[in-house]
């Protein structure tokens, strides 16, 4: 049988605190991590995931190899990690790419959105299982990394990809830490706020059938409005800008 899907956007990140008034808006963190704010959202995350899968033993974590996702899990889903939950880093979760577009916060190959090599995030994060990892992670622009390409047909194969990835695990629940761009415009086809969740039955055709409780998110701070699939993605991929243009 299918998995139900707990899915989660991380928790605020430099890169979303920043604004035009901020100078750090025009020389993003690289691979950001989680602001004090943050934190303070993984820990209502975690009291509402507690409240509502405590009694989850059957389980999986799958994160996008990114600190903001990592941070988020760790922080969040610790209780299930205490259990003996596995917990795997997989590419075809991270955020849309190469260019971050301003009405698409999380599309981007700029700096905020540039990963960091697995050896070093193994270092800093060795509860994590690289093994399965994408040698290609964090390439986004050679033609090896193509399926992490920032257009409609590279994000909604990615999107069915990673759906298909989780329809053939054995787990009752799995728990995914992602990116509000991907988790929208290449698979979910909803809103996430920062560090809010939905859940969704992953039926047997590969559709996603969401949780009337979890419209407006698990913690009625998204949107309750949908989405299309691909929705204002470019056919091809859009050329980065040059640096002081």
């Amino acid at each position: 049988m299918p998995p139900t899907l707990v899915l989660i956007r991380h928790a605020q990140a430099l890169h979303n605190a920043n604004n035009k008034s901020n100078p750090q808006f025009q020389r993003p963190t690289l691979n950001p991590d989680l602001t004090s704010l943050g934190v303070e959202q993984c820990e209502e995350l975690r009291k509402s995931l507690v409240e509502h899968f405590a009694d989850v033993r059957d389980a999986a974590i799958i994160v996008s190899p990114m600190r903001r996702t990592i941070q988020t899990a760790l922080l969040s889903l610790d209780w299930l990690l205490e259990r003996g939950t596995p917990i795997q880093a997989d590419a075809r979760w991270q955020d849309l790419s190469p260019l971050m577009l301003m009405a698409l916060l999380e599309n981007s190959g700029k700096p905020c959105d540039t990963g960091t090599p697995v050896t070093a995030l193994a270092r800093e994060f060795p509860v994590i299982d690289y093994s399965t990892l994408d040698p290609v992670y964090p390439d986004k622009t050679s033609p090896a990394g193509a399926k992490y390409a920032y257009n409609r047909k590279a994000i909604l194969s990615r999107g069915q990809s990673a759906l298909e990835s989780l329809r053939q695990r054995p787990e009752k629940f799995i728990f995914v830490v992602s990116h509000s761009g991907f988790l929208r415009l290449g698979l979910a086809g909803y809103w996430f706020f920062n560090a809010d969740y939905r859940v969704f039955d992953l039926e047997s055709d590969g559709s996603l059938k969401q949780w009337e409780s979890t419209a407006s998110g698990g913690l009625g701070k998204s949107l309750t409005v949908p989405v299309p699939l691909g929705f204002e993605l470019p056919e091809e991929d859009i050329e980065m800008p040059p640096e002081n243009a």
